[in-house]
């Protein structure tokens, strides 16, 4: 059998790294791996940076990585598409083969001006490409709406001392660090003494100064704790939006909190499937007393407005005046349809996929004597939106339902970013799921208690309030954004004039 030429065995190689990447986040948790397959990346765009054809060469190495790196970290897409969409499978399979070949092109872009300006210097390289590497997770991050998911930074939360990082400079900020240590690794290897030296370092800096900082406690606890009831009702996603159902969802929702009484009781999104104006007052006004009797709040996820402009929204009920919170950060396809893809979404049957996006910004609700900053599932994934309404907020609470992937790595991921959004704000972060993960996760991203998935229970336990603000929380993501920026022009500056 003829061997495959060397080129082609470093676009295998890169794929198989780009798969092996994906164990370094939830739920294998392998986080030192990131490095590792990062600096296999680099290792092999230097190898072909002296060809004729480098840019192009670079491309399809970074784009192998991606497509790796994606085709098995968002799996999950087929799952949503063809199990729970009903979409005819080979479309599906298509349609999430097609997704993550446009998701590789962020690390192709990458690669590609990588070695068109690469620098002489050791560690300049490195930082150059972390740079590169950090604006293009960014950009995956906003434009078309964005996708953050499997953002390097994800991978370090909450063991590595790189998750130090994180309330200072934010997910990206952890990026920026943990690709930086992985092109560091790589130079080391293949360096003179002098830069293993230098390397070694930079990387020793980078992690002692990150592990100083993941001690520091940037907020602190207020007031006493508060008591509190996650409901996670386990309604298989292909039943919940049939109307048969509806009445047996009420009495487990109603169930689950009279059997759990707290402070706080939060169910998830769209827990009550229909219009809030269709759910029966009688029952609402049941739930109402269920939380009165703890001078507490019950706070839901329903749908609010009317049948021409509806929204993905979660409801108050209890001691507190009732209050509502919108989903302003919609999902494609899942939440709205984009222009000229009606045809795509006529395949699939996904309930409710017109939703309006509610207002930004929106304040927090104000429940048991909380300021309660709400998001519901593919929100969470957005760093820069979930500070807003922080340092106001005390508490996060997020109402998710990711049935829809079914028991797939999205659940155990889901959770890994909101770990992340904990560490970045300082405050405890509250998850009630449909089927899994609903937890309780402490202001240090550290994981307090979580129920197993596709499980009808509860999550009781005590939370706190916090106050104080972290740098992430004042300055978002500007710095970091601003300093891989100007690493991209001193180096393309420099390389342009040489």
């Amino acid at each position: 059998m003829r061997r495959p030429e060397p080129f082609t065995r470093r676009l295998i190689a890169a794929f198989l790294l780009g798969v092996a990447s994906v164990l370094a986040f939830a739920p294998f948790a392998l986080f030192p791996l990131i490095g590792v397959t990062l600096a296999g990346l680099y290792a092999l765009l230097s190898r072909v940076a002296d060809d004729p054809q480098r840019i192009r060469n670079g491309a399809l190495i970074g784009w192998s990585f991606g497509f790796g790196l994606f085709l098995a970290g968002v799996s999950w897409l087929y799952v949503s598409l063809s199990v729970f969409g009903e979409m005819p499978a080979i479309v599906a399979a298509l349609a999430t083969v097609l997704f993550c070949a446009l998701m590789a092109i962020y690390p192709a872009l990458v690669s590609a001006l990588f070695l068109r300006f690469s620098p002489t210097s050791a560690w300049q390289r490195g930082l150059f490409f972390a740079a590169l590497w950090t604006l293009a997770e960014w950009l995956r991050g906003w434009l078309f709406t964005g996708f953050p998911w499997l953002s390097v930074g994800y991978s370090q939360s909450v063991i590595s001392p790189l998750a130090g990082w994180a309330p200072v400079l934010g997910v990206f900020g952890v990026s920026l660090a943990t690709v930086f240590v992985a092109a560091l690794i790589a130079e080391a290897f293949r360096g003179t003494r002098a830069v293993r030296i230098t390397t070694g370092l930079l990387v020793a800096v980078l992690l002692v100064v990150g592990g100083v900082l993941r001690e520091r406690a940037w907020t602190t606890p207020q007031g006493e704790p508060i008591s509190v009831a996650l409901l996670q009702g386990d309604v298989a996603q292909d039943l919940k939006w049939r109307p048969e159902k509806f009445n047996e969802s009420l009495r487990n929702y109603y169930q689950l909190a009279l059997e759990n009484p707290a402070q706080l009781t939060v169910l998830p999104e769209t827990a009550l499937p229909a219009f809030i104006d269709l759910v029966p007052h009688e029952y609402l006004d049941e739930l109402k007393k269920l939380a009165e009797r703890r001078q507490g709040d019950l706070l839901f996820g329903t749908v609010v407005g009317d049948r021409q402009q509806y929204m993905n929204g979660a409801v108050s009920l209890g001691h507190s005046p009732s209050q509502r919170y919108s989903k302003a950060h919609l999902v494609p396809f899942g939440e709205f349809v984009p222009p000229g893809f009606h045809w795509f979404l006529a395949m699939a049957k996904i309930p409710m996929s017109e939703f309006t996006a509610g207002a930004i910004p929106q304040p927090p609700l104000n429940l048991v004597g909380q300021k309660v900053a709400v998001n519901i599932c593919y929100e969470d994934a957005f760093g820069e939106e979930i500070v807003r309404a922080v340092p106001d907020a005390t508490l996060l609470v997020n109402l998710s339902n990711v049935a829809w992937f079914g028991d797939s790595l999205a659940p155990a991921q889901h959770l890994q970013i909101a770990r992340m959004r904990a560490l970045e704000t300082g405050r405890m972060m509250l998850r009630a799921t449909n089927t899994g993960m609903t937890a309780i996760i402490g202001a240090h991203g550290e994981l307090q208690s979580v129920l197993p998935s596709f499980t009808r229970a509860a999550l009781r336990g005590e939370v706190r309030a916090y106050s104080g603000v972290t740098p992430y929380v004042r300055w978002g993501n500007t710095p970091v954004i601003a300093f891989a920026a100007l690493v991209l022009v001193f180096i393309g500056w420099r390389k342009i004039r040489a």
